[in-house]
């Protein structure tokens, strides 16, 4: 079976079943690539080729308005670039930080990973973590709200 008309059968199951978000992950002696696909149902219909996996349309909590996004006090520290979040250096390590946590500012909190290189996210302020807003392996937005601290 080609690549494509597995992508096209998988994309129709995940269809048939409502399925709307897939985690991929592959382990490479070089290290591990992970991705997060997050199909709009026409996407998933569509099925067209992996590179329109990533969904372009408007997506609950990240792109809809003001008005209908949670309010969330505190200081936020945002993805300065568009990759994937992790919350720890290596997996099944310890996270850099959990609920509760004391930061100091430059502290790091988070890596964002892109094009391969691993970008620490550092606190700019000292303060306590109030909430972590994405999970380990996550595909992160350029301004997308990662950690709140107060």
């Amino acid at each position: 079976m080609s690549f494509r008309a597995t992508v096209e059968s998988m994309s129709k199951i995940m269809d048939e079943m409502g399925i709307t978000e897939l985690d991929l992950e592959r382990q490479f002696l070089f290290g591990v690539y992970r991705k997060h696909i997050h199909l709009s149902k026409q996407q998933a219909a569509a099925a067209v080729m992996p590179s329109f996996a990533v969904s372009e349309n408007k997506r609950p909590g990240l792109d809809a308005p003001a008005s209908d996004e949670p309010k969330i006090s505190g200081h936020v520290l945002k993805s300065p670039m568009v990759g994937v979040a992790y919350l720890a250096p290596e997996p099944g390590a310890k996270p850099f930080v959990t609920v509760g946590a004391s930061v100091k500012s430059g502290d790091t909190v988070a890596l964002v990973e892109a094009m391969k290189t691993f970008n620490p996210i550092k606190s700019d302020k000292d303060g306590v973590v109030k909430e972590i807003l994405v999970s380990d392996g996550q595909a992160v937005e350029f301004d997308q709200a990662l950690i709140v601290i107060e």
